[in-house]
């Protein structure tokens, strides 16, 4: 059986997006995803080869999504300005998509090797901000995970409604991520005494 004219990889996984995005990520099936193409699920074959291998694509064309969202939230700018920039980047990002963001946490095998390489593009990056601080090493690692930590879980409890008090919540995260800061500079001027 022949592609279907005009249906490319790039079309499904924008699809696959939109219904994560809309129904919740695990609802995506091949069959929940030829429905919206309108097309049968055997034409899925020609671009995917399975479930797992379309949830694989998703996490990677949504970590792609990510990176590009926080690079554009970088450049041009340093220190706690950087920092802001990439969580607010990575908030609108989480909200905006929230079962591609899914798609990008639930990946099928997080050591396939394709998946590893956006995801260190992402590390590099937010590394890269934070040489700022003087963090170098195992240091800025720890500082890495300390930030993804952050952003996630609040992300996370965001789309899960964990957050059931009446207050701001943009207001919420600006402070944890002026509290991440302060512990950063108080880590660097350990590091310098």
């Amino acid at each position: 059986m022949s592609p279907r004219i005009g249906l490319d990889l790039q079309t499904i996984l924008q699809a696959a997006a939109g219904l994560a995005d809309t129904h919740g990520f695990e609802q995506v099936t091949l069959a929940s995803l030829a429905q919206k193409l309108d097309i049968r699920s055997p034409s899925l074959y020609n671009h995917v080869h399975g479930l797992n291998c379309l949830r694989k694509k998703m996490a990677i064309y949504g970590l792609e999504l990510l990176y590009g969202a926080l690079t554009k939230a970088a450049v041009g700018k340093a220190g706690d300005e950087a920092v802001h920039g990439l969580g607010q980047a990575y908030l609108a990002f989480a909200r905006a998509h929230p079962g591609l963001y899914e798609a990008t946490i639930l990946t099928p095998d997080p050591r396939d090797p394709e998946i590893q390489q956006v995801g260190n593009q992402i590390v590099e990056l937010i590394v890269q901000v934070l040489r700022y601080y003087g963090l170098k090493d195992d240091d800025a690692l720890h500082v890495v995970r300390g930030l993804r930590s952050i952003l996630h879980g609040f992300a996370s409890l965001e789309q899960r409604g964990g957050f059931g008090l009446p207050l701001d919540l943009d207001t919420s995260f600006r402070m944890l991520v002026d509290t991440y800061l302060a512990g950063i500079r108080s880590l660097q001027r350990e590091k310098h005494t």
